[in-house]
């Protein structure tokens, strides 16, 4: 990298020859961190993979090392003589919005040497997170619970999804009161490591001249903060809609006092879902069949080539997600239970791996990729159709109540609860911006605080127990720098996008201007910020009208569900 130093304003074909090299070695850095991320995570337990990660991270370090002087130079160079580069130059036309990207971040942008010395420290950024994975997957003591059939069970991560969701609320209470009660003994590590997060992005927002650390993680994306604070807003002004669904829930379950432990229970006992994973990819494709025939294939055709680590072990990674290989595919890893959250989980995954592949295919390697703010419209769109597929095909009344009420909880989960630890997440960086140095305690307290705020605790709505308090120490995603919030904005403009596509597609002469709208969109990977993607997909993020929308749906299913129970 070191050879283009100097020249990136000597002329147009300078300045390619730069772009274009360090894109490549880019995707090579990026190749080898996905490949010894996935294998350290088939099972966290083998020190020789999670070293190898460990080196793929600071390898990504060394380039980024390297690569620092670009932007600076650039800007040094100036907007005018870089723009005339970009005019003449028709090979340069790829790296036109990147470039562009890079221009606007003047402001925040220091000299060559400054960024040398910001990229260096950024390897010291991510040892909370590092810390906190191997801790908790491979160290950290999970108790047995015995429960009342006489099964026992070590309580991890893996274990509490599955369990969480029984029947019997005896049950349900020896899941919560083991798995938070170990996290509790241990709150005082979690919270360190997540402060380590906190002082890292502070040290960020300092330096490279932001306002806020909000502003800071939602200015690469271009998202004004005005949409993070609005949407903080009106899940505040709309808790009587997620306290009417609490309400119905503790009316389903003949419940006297619903609790916490009662939220993950099934609230239809006589309807048993559980699926093999073959069924589970059976339902999911034909969920997707609104998105078109290619759309389909590739997905099909993705399963058969076995994208998806599909079984939870012992050592493996927790939880779901997707990433992919330039020039390669997707991959998959799921943690399968058979139950029918695991199929939408699947349905989740997939519509980020087909997001993936249309982006692989059909952009650049500098513009491949996507912002997180628009890749949670992939999988909660997914979702939906799978949603409305399954409840068009359901035949009984239990059923269809079991999927309304899945549907339901699904918002709760994923767009109010999204939301709180949104407004978490806040809170706790707006307090490290003042000094203040957050403990396993004081993170405990304040997200009590939330969490009986938005379940109607004081009302007496969902009752919860001090002891869950320490629940932020389980969401991973707190170290993602203000990542949540997406998935709540995401879930709102997926639902006006899946209801566009249904009524085209139920039309007497069926159209598909807003389907290829929106595949358009997921092959646009980064080429134009996500808010303009969003906009040319039919939706408008930077008003509240979307979220109004999503609150109108929500209310439709519980009249709908309210009818079926009368």
């Amino acid at each position: 990298m070191d050879r283009f130093r100097g020249h990136l304003g000597a002329s147009a074909e300078s300045l390619y020859a730069a772009l274009s090299f360090m894109m490549d070695l880019e995707r090579d850095v990026s190749r080898l961190g996905t490949y010894a991320s996935q294998l350290a995570d088939e099972d966290i337990r083998n020190a020789r993979h999670v070293a190898m990660r460990a080196e793929a991270e600071r390898l990504g370090v060394e380039y980024r090392t390297a690569s620092s002087f670009v932007e600076p130079e650039i800007l040094s160079v100036g907007a005018d003589r870089v723009l005339g580069f970009l005019a003449g130059d028709p090979r340069l036309k790829d790296y036109r919005h990147h470039v562009e990207d890079i221009l606007r971040h003047a402001p925040h942008t220091l000299g060559p040497e400054e960024e040398k010395i910001a990229a260096e420290a950024g390897l010291m950024a991510g040892a909370g997170e590092t810390i906190r994975g191997i801790f908790k997957n491979a160290e950290m003591p999970y108790p047995e619970v015995t429960f009342s059939s006489g099964e026992r069970v070590r309580m991890d991560d893996a274990a509490y999804t599955r369990y969480r969701q029984l029947p019997l609320r005896a049950d349900r209470d020896s899941v919560f009161r083991a798995f938070w009660g170990a996290h509790r003994e241990f709150q005082g590590t979690l919270g360190a490591t997540l402060n380590a997060l906190l002082q890292a992005h502070v040290f960020d927002k300092d330096v490279h001249k932001f306002k806020s650390c909000l502003e800071a993680a939602l200015f690469g994306d271009n998202i004004p903060t005005r949409v993070y604070t609005q949407l903080i807003s009106d899940v505040h002004a709309n808790l009587p809609t997620l306290h009417r669904y609490l309400r119905l829930r503790q009316r389903m379950m003949g419940l006297k006092t619903l609790r916490y432990e009662d939220l993950y229970a099934p609230i239809v006992k006589e309807v048993d879902m559980k699926f093999t994973p073959e069924e589970a990819m059976k339902n999911v494709l034909e969920a997707v069949e609104p998105l078109g025939k290619d759309y389909g294939e590739t997905l099909r055709n993705g399963y058969e080539s076995r994208w998806i680590d599909w079984m939870p072990t012992t050592g493996k990674a927790s939880g779901a997600y997707s990433t992919g290989a330039y020039g390669v595919h997707p991959y998959q890893l799921q943690n399968f239970t058979g139950l029918y959250d695991e199929v939408s989980t699947l349905a989740h995954e997939s519509g980020h791996s087909m997001h993936t592949y249309l982006a692989d295919s059909h952009q650049p390697y500098v513009t491949h990729d996507y912002a997180t703010f628009v890749a949670e419209v992939a999988s909660t769109l997914n979702e939906n159709l799978l949603f409305h597929h399954m409840l068009d095909r359901a035949q009984d009344r239990a059923t269809r109540l079991f999927l309304l009420g899945s549907y339901l909880d699904n918002l709760r989960g994923t767009l109010f609860r999204q939301t709180m630890f949104a407004e978490f997440e806040l809170e706790i960086h707006e307090r490290a911006e003042r000094g203040e140095i957050l403990t396993g305690e004081s993170l405990s307290r304040l997200y009590l605080d939330l969490v009986r705020k938005y379940y109607g605790h004081a009302r007496g709505i969902c009752l919860v127990d001090s002891l869950y308090g320490v629940e932020w120490s389980y969401i991973e995603h707190f170290f993602y720098d203000f990542y949540v919030y997406q998935y709540a904005t995401s879930i709102v403009a997926s639902t006006a996008i899946a209801n566009g596509i249904r009524e085209e597609a139920r039309l007497p002469q069926p159209v598909a201007r807003r389907r290829d709208a929106y595949l358009a969109m997921l092959a646009s990977g980064s080429s134009k910020y996500p808010i303009d993607l969003l906009r040319d997909a039919g939706v408008d993020m930077t008003t509240s009208a979307p979220f109004r929308a999503a609150m109108r749906e929500m209310n439709a299913v519980m009249d709908q569900m309210e009818r079926l129970l009368r």
